[in-house]
């Protein structure tokens, strides 16, 4: 049509950059009809729906570049890091090679290409590509701070605290950074600095900040008015709380109903409030994340663990250690009895012995799945098709050593398997044990009629629960160990995106 202006790519970015992803995809589409052998289009349409969290539709896009450019690096780059996000790591790790090889001086598919191997649990490569990464573009704030991972894991503190910094130092917006920072300072007992970096990473809202300032402080009711102002971050789950704790039950299950109407699977972090709210009141839980959570608790054995005389429960407590893990120096569950975690994750190190406790443990939850898989609740409907681990650390106890109640808000499904175990368990039989239920302490209570779940684990087995549940250690006074490795998979983005 005469009179109509030509659409350049320039004006294509120019949306892009001011987040119009819907309207640039609109003209993509338009383009790629007039001109389908033209690369450079898919690969903008790809990062259109990745921006808009659009994972799998991304990938077709990438897919149809490189079929276009079969050594497109930025194409193999990309669908490499979408891939990776609904857990096809293996497959992301064969595009990431890719992308190095037909571009070898391309910065990011280096320290993307180390994020593939870190995951997979290769850090001394990981650690190679994200070095790489780094030579290439000193100033490379991601690389710096990935790098700093693998220091935190291995247990070299001091760098990977040096990484992190020099991260933020690069980019003051670096999220994970600050995040890093807060983690490893907790890990350290240096709360004060733990809780400032954990502000800055959730981006120092003023509001969000003031309304946990009131929360922590017991003023529940003001701060559901700050949580709510702010819409910051998680500020649904934090007003849910505040209404519960503040025991406004009408108004709690009043906005649980209409926060979980269109997002039935994201609010699982108060998943546990919902359930202590349905045996509190006596009543039917609101919100079918997973209704009776102790429903779902599964003990059974690790075979692996226990064949060959034990022999990879013996590795694994010699890695444990001996193999320069990081060590909390502080936990506030464990509120100063005689008790030690390790830091970082477990099965992001290259000791063999956890990559084979990580591969038996996926097979046993494929397992778990399968056993509760006709279930109509969030909690299965949603369970994680491909299992990913975010954290797996090891807690060793000796006498007096106990674990106050808590649960695991980020992950989905936990577990603690069991390397060693008190042969004494005392009178009642219950010392050691681990103590499954909906209640917690901070919880406004009208009655103590709370369902409990008691199981006393022996060596080689495991137990899973949903992540949300609470559970605790009955402390023990036998003078034998009681060593575990506990660890959380994660929610898969391919079955409803993130949050």
């Amino acid at each position: 049509m005469t009179g109509q202006k030509e659409i350049k790519i320039s004006d294509i970015d120019n949306l892009i950059s001011k987040g119009q992803f819907k309207e640039a995809l609109t003209i993509l589409n338009n383009l790629s009809q007039s001109k389908p052998n033209n690369p450079d289009l898919f690969l903008m349409g790809g990062n259109c729906y990745g921006a808009m969290q659009s994972y799998e539709q991304a990938i077709l896009c990438y897919q149809e570049a490189i079929k276009l450019k079969p050594d497109f690096s930025e194409a193999h780059n990309n669908i490499s890091v979408y891939l990776k996000e609904i857990g096809e790591l293996e497959k992301a790790l064969l595009h990431a090679k890719k992308a190095v090889k037909f571009k070898p001086n391309f910065a990011p598919a280096h320290n993307n290409l180390g994020v593939c191997l870190y995951e997979l649990g290769r850090p001394k490569e990981a650690e190679i590509s994200y070095k790489r990464a780094i030579a290439l573009k000193s100033n490379y704030a991601d690389a710096h701070n990935n790098i700093g991972n693998i220091y935190k894991d291995s247990g070299q503190v001091d760098e990977a605290i040096l990484s992190y910094k020099k991260a933020i130092k690069i980019n003051p917006n670096c999220s994970g950074a600050y995040d890093s920072l807060g983690a490893t300072y907790s890990e350290l007992g240096k709360n004060e600095e733990a809780t400032a970096f954990y502000g800055k990473a959730r981006g120092s809202n003023k509001d969000f900040e003031q309304g946990l300032s009131l929360f922590e402080n017991g003023n529940f009711t003001e701060a559901t008015k700050f949580f709510e102002k702010s819409q910051h971050a998680d500020w649904k789950s934090k007003t849910l709380e505040s209404h519960y704790r503040a025991e406004e039950y009408d108004l709690f299950k009043e906005k649980l109903i209409n926060f979980t109407k269109n997002e039935p699977h994201i609010f699982r972090t108060i998943a546990a409030l919902s359930a202590h709210y349905a045996q509190n009141l006596k009543t039917d839980d609101p919100y079918n994340f997973c209704p009776n959570p102790l429903n779902f608790v599964c003990h059974e054995k690790i075979s692996e663990l226990t064949e060959n005389n034990n022999q990879l429960t013996n590795e694994l407590i010699k890695d444990i250690k001996t193999a320069g893990v990081l060590k909390r120096e502080y936990q506030y569950l464990s509120h100063g009895t005689a008790l030690e975690q390790s830091g970082g994750h477990l099965f992001k190190r290259s000791e063999k012995s956890f990559k084979k406790l990580s591969t038996a443990i996926i097979k046993t939850i494929k397992r778990y799945y399968l056993r509760y898989q006709n279930e109509k609740n969030e909690f299965i409907l949603s369970f994680p098709k491909k299992i990913t681990f975010s954290s797996a650390w090891s807690i060793e106890m000796k006498t007096g050593g106990h674990l106050s109640a808590h649960n695991h808000q980020e992950g989905w499904i936990s577990g603690a398997l069991y390397l060693a175990v008190p042969k004494e368990n005392g009178e009642d039989g219950q010392e050691g044990a681990i103590e499954l239920t909906s209640d917690f302490h901070q919880y406004p209570k009208l009655h103590n009629e709370f369902d409990k779940k008691l199981i006393l684990p022996e060596v080689g087995d495991v137990v899973f629960f949903p992540s949300p549940l609470y559970h605790r250690t009955v402390p023990f006074k036998s003078n034998e160990e009681r060593i575990c490795i506990a660890f959380d998979v994660k929610h898969d983005v391919k079955n409803f995106g993130t949050y």
